[in-house]
């Protein structure tokens, strides 16, 4: 049974990676609005891949990405939760 797990933990799809989470910071001009956010990123877990991913949809909603400040794995979501509020998973 033990080998049986192995073997299919080995042959699980990519899509079953850890999942992956950005912290951000964006604005918004006239009037000029800040927010902290955290948003889940899909594909690897680099800066560079979260910034494509929230450009994206932050401007779909009127705001502008200013950076990513950095990627972490669903162990870093609780220490954030606060200080990102209403932009918490909203993007």
């Amino acid at each position: 049974m033990k080998r049986m797990l192995l073997i299919l933990a080995l042959c699980a799809p990519a899509s079953a990676q850890a999942a992956c989470y950005a912290d951000y910071k964006a604005k918004q001009d006239n009037p000029l609005r800040l927010h902290y956010g955290v948003a889940e990123i899909t594909g690897p877990c680099t800066v560079d891949s979260a910034r494509a991913a929230l450009s994206g949809r932050l401007s779909a909603n009127g705001w502008t990405l200013l950076n990513v400040v950095s990627v972490f794995d669903a162990s870093g979501l609780g220490e954030r939760k606060a200080s990102a509020g209403p932009y918490f998973l909203r993007f």
